[in-house]
């Protein structure tokens, strides 16, 4: 290549930091390849207070920590760790923040019981993985989401942020995976994720469900390129999506080298 193609990831689990489903080593592996092919990477996550930040080495980085993001008229403050990936010169991004995610569990509690502010971390991880890019000032030829707390991303930047110089050329890809909850985000799940006045409430139409699936569904419909991350995926989303007018589709491939997810970069970045 002859300018490195930038590739962003962001995805609620990774390996090694977060493994919920088999998809957290898959963007490992993918963020390794891509950084080893020629592309420049970067990856973001949530810091959940299940990543042990001595083992990984986490360490603030106080320059681009102090943003506040705006969610439903409160500022809530940001802090934006860093660690190396493992075997690889490339750099995750954990946003962090005391309110939201300190806590040792994940989504469910000890006694497994749905935390009642998942839609305010969701929307919290989402506007805030932006804004931390805005403040890298670093523009990614593709922005590669998975997981279905990031589903709202490709919705915000196809909307409130393509104006954004830093993600004026930005394609998305969305990553479908297996459902891993029943619950409901919550009644107040779309009032929280209209974080600017020319968001409206149509342009949350997939979302309404506020389910696992109506995540995935909303970050499919806003993205350029969908790919299926399980091979057990719901079977209306499987329908919906496998063939989409104007919409590159990767199926799910157990057996793939990974190649296939280059050339859509690739095909997107060109």
């Amino acid at each position: 290549m002859s300018a490195k193609k930038r590739i962003l990831f962001i995805a609620n689990e990774m390996s090694p930091y977060l493994e919920l489903t088999e998809f957290s080593e898959l963007v490992n592996k993918l963020a390794i390849k891509a950084n080893d092919t020629g592309y420049e990477v970067r990856c973001i996550m949530p810091r959940f207070g299940s990543i042990n930040e001595r083992r990984h080495r986490l360490h603030e980085v106080v320059r681009l920590s102090g943003i506040n993001v705006n969610i439903d008229n409160d500022d809530m403050p940001l802090q934006i760790k860093v660690a190396s990936l493992p075997s690889a010169r490339l750099q995750v991004y954990f946003l962090d923040n005391e309110e939201l995610f300190k806590r040792k569990f994940v989504f469910h509690d000890e006694e497994d019981k749905w935390f009642d502010d998942n839609d305010l971390r969701t929307v919290f991880f989402c506007r805030g993985a932006l804004e931390t890019v805005k403040k890298f000032g670093w523009p990614p030829d593709v922005v590669h989401c998975s997981g279905w707390m990031t589903g709202l991303i490709p919705a915000y930047l196809k909307t409130i942020y393509k104006k954004e110089p830093v993600f004026a050329h930005s394609k998305i890809v969305y990553t479908i995976g297996q459902s891993t909850f029943k619950e409901k985000l919550g009644s107040d799940f779309i009032r929280k994720a209209l974080i600017h006045d020319s968001l409206k409430e149509k342009d949350l139409e997939p979302f309404k469900e506020a389910n696992n699936v109506a995540m995935f569904r909303g970050g499919a419909t806003y993205a350029d390129a969908i790919t299926f991350g399980a091979e057990k995926v719901d079977k209306k989303l499987l329908t919906e999506f496998t063939k989409v007018k104007g919409k590159k589709t990767l199926l799910y491939n157990e057996e793939s080298d990974l190649t296939d997810y280059l050339q859509l970069y690739n095909d997107l970045a060109s």
